[in-house]
């Protein structure tokens, strides 16, 4: 019955979370049109999902904002090709000027922030950097069609060997929507070929001669001096941009973002997959483990995240279900917290996912309440079954030895007693009074052995 009482009243608390998670989930206002700004977002390090969620909630905050440019500084080795490919899809259909900027000096925009770099409405760069090498990388390490080490074969080999038919799909649709890029903003379009064919690479000086870029600046300042008055191809049309004192309003990446980043890490990824397929692995070996089970769910769905197999937000409501299913889950089987902790993490980690989407938004408060509430109730949990763990059993013949019992007749030895309201044959070593109260010492069938309190 303990433990009956003890799922009711998790069940009720269960469902008051779910209320809370449910109210969490608030539709996000449309923002008040402010004094006109330039946002100004930065992008450092490897491209990848958590990169192109920042550059979506970067566009969207300065659409809210009734901004007149957004400027992405920008420092890239490269990344994930389809991701790039969404952020400029993204930048491509914004309602806002682009201007993606390599920044500061030394900061390079290679391979995928070359594409980049020709998707923006505008491309500009700082002094001392350099863009390029943007040829396709294959895995397994083997060279591209069009490689120096393909032209450098001896003549009488006869023709450079082709690559593999996937290998040619990859470079010719890579320099096509390079170049469909650059002829959409009148870019030198032969020299992106040449970068994505031969991996060739400009500074800045030389990527402003060969209109390969827009525009060379040393500064935020300086870059917006220049663009005042430029006119750029948007999606609905051309836009002439009036950057003249504009308010610079930063937008850097938050907790979140760095958190995300650090998670699509390609070494974390990879090391987030391979712990995932172990811990279900262990767990099908050893049924009934839990904890490697329960790691190896939440690793894998991270890692599908991190190779773009899910989607953020698809991700994020994976890990919540799980979560919530783990939390569950320690409730009809208790596993002394190993489920209602690791729901508990999933639960979390899929919330600051969904903790920015475009319509539906979680609030940190609200997210950091429910981790609490929901630690608090597994502790309680705990502890409860604890008590229950070391409490004296309470069935059978045991519940019976030190009960109270009432002596129904005067008797020497042999006579009756009310115990739990039944009459029962009761032995006396000392001579008992009607209406005594007695001690149950030990049972023997149907008959117990009593003494005076």
């Amino acid at each position: 019955m303990q433990i009956l009482s003890l799922k009711s009243h998790w069940l009720w608390l269960f469902i008051a979370g779910l209320l809370m998670a449910a109210l969490s989930f608030t539709w996000q206002a449309v923002a008040q049109t402010s004094s006109s700004s330039a946002v100004v977002l930065s992008i450092q390090g490897a491209i990848g999902p958590a990169t192109k969620d920042y550059l979506e909630r970067g566009l969207r905050h300065a659409r809210e904002q009734g901004s007149e440019v957004v400027i992405v500084e920008l420092d890239t080795p490269g990344g994930l090709v389809d991701t790039t490919r969404d952020m400029i899809r993204e930048m491509l259909n914004a309602d806002i000027p682009v201007v993606m900027y390599v920044f500061p000096s030394g900061a390079r925009a290679a391979s995928a922030g070359t594409y980049l770099l020709y998707g923006s409405h505008v491309a500009a760069m700082a002094p001392s950097t350099h863009l390029g090498s943007a040829t396709p990388v294959q895995m397994g390490g083997g060279g591209m069609p069009g490689s120096d080490a393909e032209e450098d074969q001896d003549a009488s080999d006869g023709p450079a060997r082709e690559g593999s038919a996937m290998e040619r799909k990859v470079m010719e649709d890579a320099v096509s929507f390079i170049r469909s890029l650059a002829e959409r903003h009148g870019r030198n379009a032969d020299w992106a070929e040449d970068a994505v064919r031969n991996a060739v690479n400009l500074n800045a000086s030389q990527a402003l001669e060969q209109n390969v870029i827009d525009v060379v600046a040393r500064d935020i300042e300086d870059l917006l001096g220049q663009l005042d008055g430029m006119t750029v191809v948007m999606e609905r049309g051309e836009y002439t941009l009036a950057t003249a004192d504009l308010a610079i309003e930063r937008f850097d990446p938050d907790w979140r973002t760095q958190l995300l980043s650090l998670i699509t890490n390609p070494n974390i990824a990879y090391f987030l997959m391979i712990l995932g397929f172990y811990g279900l692995i262990y767990e099908l070996a050893s049924p009934g483990s839990l904890f490697p089970g329960t790691i190896g769910i939440i690793c894998l769905l991270l890692a599908l995240f991190a190779f773009q197999v899910l989607p953020i937000n698809y991700a994020g409501l994976a890990l919540m279900v799980v979560g919530l299913a783990l939390m569950v889950g320690e409730t009809l089987l208790p596993s002394f917290g190993v489920l209602g902790a690791g729901g508990i993490v999933a639960f979390v980690l899929g919330s600051v996912m969904l903790m920015d989407a475009e319509y539906l938004a979680i609030s940190v408060p609200l997210i950091v309440g429910v981790a609490l509430v929901s630690g608090g109730l597994m502790l309680w949990t705990l502890m409860r079954f604890a008590t229950l763990r070391h409490r004296q059993v309470h069935t059978g013949a045991e519940q019976l030895i030190g009960a109270d019992a009432i002596a129904l007749e005067d008797f020497d030895t042999n006579g009756h007693v009310r115990l739990h309201g039944e009459r029962w044959n009761a032995v006396s070593d000392v001579p008992v009074k009607q209406g005594d109260q007695l001690t149950v010492k030990r049972l023997e069938g149907l008959t117990v052995y009593v003494s005076p309190h």
